[in-house]
């Protein structure tokens, strides 16, 4: 084989190796962090104001008990309506919401044995009725 058909022959394969490649990336699933993520941006402020609520009243806790496979919330007494949702980073089909009104009881209690194995947030949004506050944790199940 000479030169010239080498060199023919190396663009054909870098050529494939390249088509190949794109195939591959333009099959990829990419999930964004939310479907509104702009919206989400302008509104930040409020985000950070829950945040520092939330320091300020420590009433509430999340604890991952992983023997019992469970998260358990001790919620403050003057609740009045809450969201928590579980979100996976890797996987937004998985992500789920339970939302919380002033009936339910002081402690709330929700399984993971059902949830995939893996990364997790827990996002807690709450209001007393005067103030919102947001609490997130990370587990790993």
């Amino acid at each position: 084989m000479n030169w010239g058909k080498s060199i023919i022959l190396v663009f054909v394969l870098f050529a494939g190796f390249i088509g190949t490649m794109v195939y591959q990336m333009t099959r990829e699933r990419i999930d964004l962090v939310s479907e509104n993520y702009y919206q989400n941006e302008i509104e930040y402020q409020q985000h950070i104001d829950r945040v520092s609520n939330a320091r300020l009243n420590s009433a509430t806790t999340m604890t991952y008990q992983a023997d019992q496979q469970q998260v358990v919330f001790v919620l403050p007494s003057a609740l009045q309506k809450g969201e928590i949702t579980f979100y996976r980073p890797g996987d937004s089909k998985q992500d789920f919401r339970v939302t919380i009104t002033a009936q339910h009881p002081i402690r709330q209690v929700i399984p993971t044995k059902s949830l995939e194995k893996g990364n997790w947030r827990v996002q807690f949004t709450w209001s007393d009725g005067q103030r919102e506050y947001y609490k997130e944790e990370q587990i790993f199940i």
